[in-house]
């Protein structure tokens, strides 16, 4: 069964449920410091359930005690990124998955709200998996509830 936000032919919740179990880092692009935000919230829930969060905000130094970086290519090349979670507008994701492509991350997930074919493309192209307009902390609560 597809993700009923994602394109139709992104991944299956089979594959879904395989990468999101596998995945360390998520660098999260457009983090915001303030706890109120969408992008916080996720974050945070992210954190408590292991994953180890990479905030990417130009605007930011620190987010939940992990250092900021302002762009996906000024993460440390050692940090391997599985996950990139995007909150940024749909028009600012196509150089974000070029990004994401560069640091060879396997999924481009764009947060609720955010959808843009050229982005899809260039990381389909690369071999990343696509998901677009979906929350991923809803996603994992549905495919990997709590033990």
């Amino acid at each position: 069964m597809s993700q009923p936000n994602s394109p139709p032919d992104g991944p299956s919740d089979d594959e879904l449920r395989e990468i999101l179990s596998e995945a360390k880092t998520i660098a999260v692009v457009g983090l915001s410091s303030k706890p109120d935000r969408p992008s916080y919230e996720v974050s945070e829930f992210l954190q408590q359930r292991g994953y180890r969060i990479v905030p990417v905000n130009p605007n930011e130094t620190e987010i939940l005690g992990e250092r900021a970086y302002p762009t996906l290519l000024d993460v440390p090349d050692d940090v391997a990124i599985d996950v990139v979670d995007v909150f940024r507008r749909p028009e600012h994701t196509p150089p974000v998955a070029e990004h994401a492509v560069a640091r060879r991350a396997k999924m481009l997930w764009l947060q609720d709200g955010i959808a843009n074919d050229e982005a899809r493309r260039i990381a389909e192209d690369a071999g990343l998996r696509v998901v677009m307009d979906d929350c991923i902390k809803r996603e994992m609560r549905r495919l990997l509830p709590p033990a």
